[in-house]
């Protein structure tokens, strides 16, 4: 759906990689390895993005870092519509509302780090029923048509793993 409405597939790797987990920062050259595309059609992504104010500039020697400027008046719009098109609002409706007691959900993995992905990495922390979960993520996959794949901890279980877990890129859905 997003892939109708805006052609460029730079723009849209963009929009995951900065909207979806508004943390996220990267340069130039890092992009062009990510995606496996030319420097120059993702610098003119990016200018446009700047020059919207969609995205804010740094340095870092002598690097200019790009990240999602979060003040922005639809950076919550375009979000949200992210959301819809990885599914993430569905898994959210169907999921982890339903389960209970759950102290927080972090998504990881490619979504996180903004690259699209058939597969949805999901870190759950608290008391769950995991059949139960196994059951809802059924459901869910087949209103995202993605895969899910999850994890489940309880607190101290995190809290001793929660440093190797999550220096992968993460996006707190739940807390």
């Amino acid at each position: 759906m997003l892939d109708t409405l805006i052609t460029s597939k730079t723009r849209v790797k963009l929009l995951l990689k900065f909207f979806l987990n508004s943390k996220t920062s990267s340069y130039l050259r890092n992009l062009e390895t990510e995606f496996g595309e030319s420097t120059n059609s993702i610098r003119l992504e990016l200018n446009k993005f700047e020059v919207a104010g969609l995205l804010t500039t740094s340095t870092s020697g002598n690097k200019k870092v790009f990240k999602a400027n979060t003040k922005h008046p639809m950076f919550s719009d375009i979000q949200n519509i992210l959301m819809k098109y990885t599914g993430l609002d569905k898994i959210v409706e169907q999921v982890i509302r339903r389960l209970g007691n759950v102290e927080a959900v972090y998504l990881v993995g490619d979504l996180a780090k903004g690259l699209d992905s058939p597969i949805i990495d999901l870190i759950f922390v608290g008391n769950i029923d995991k059949t139960y979960l196994l059951n809802l993520t059924e459901k869910a996959e087949k209103l995202i048509h993605k895969k899910i794949r999850f994890v489940t901890f309880n607190s101290q279980e995190f809290e001793s793993e929660k440093i190797t877990l999550l220096q992968q890129a993460h996006i707190e859905i739940l807390n």
